[in-house]
């Protein structure tokens, strides 16, 4: 079985980008991205309110990760420190060498290739630094922004399920897209 060491929470240059931990300095961002009607329209949990509750989700964050069971980064662009999205691995499941990637943007910055380019940075942090085998990613299956960002990175949609969730008093539909490790060694899978 695998084990996760996820803290001090590494940054991640790209191109473009900086990931890096999220700290209650970035509250007001987080605010903005967990309570902004739109962006949380495809995300099935609460909105936030307040400060209190974006400083509490961060504090969720930082702690999920020093339990080794989630790790989550702010998205920033090189040379500011402003938080413009969060992305990380909300879920992951050492024994079966498995993680579930998530992520926001604002909305100020769609259609730009930021989550592109983010999400190939973490799934290349997550396949060579934390051995992963596989990701995955949950949507609903009516978001076709996410839907194009996953199959831009190699993801193949691995099923459809009805009323699989239940939120805020009505069951949601889920698509369900993997992404295989592409450093595997194919002997070890008998081919």
């Amino acid at each position: 079985m695998l084990t996760f060491q996820l803290t001090p929470i590494p940054d991640i240059t790209t191109e473009r980008l900086v990931l890096r931990q999220i700290h209650h300095g970035d509250a007001d961002e987080i605010l903005y991205l967990r309570s902004h009607p739109s962006l949380m329209h495809f995300i099935p949990r609460v909105r936030a309110v307040s400060i209190e509750d974006a400083k509490e989700l961060i504090d969720r964050f930082l702690k999920l990760a020093e339990l080794n069971e989630a790790i989550n980064w702010g998205i920033t662009l090189k040379g500011e420190d402003k938080v413009i999205g969060v992305i990380g691995y909300v879920k992951l499941n050492a024994a079966a060498h498995r993680a579930e990637v998530g992520y926001m943007l604002h909305d100020g910055y769609h259609g730009k290739g930021i989550i592109r380019e983010a999400l190939a940075a973490v799934l290349h942090h997550g396949f060579e630094t934390y051995h992963l085998h596989s990701v995955e990613a949950i949507i609903d299956p009516v978001n076709v922004a996410s839907e194009k960002v996953l199959n831009h990175a190699g993801f193949v949609k691995e099923g459809f399920f009805r009323e699989a969730q239940y939120f805020n008093g009505q069951y949601l539909d889920i698509s369900v897209y993997t992404l295989l490790t592409p450093f595997r060694n194919k002997q070890d899978n008998g081919k």
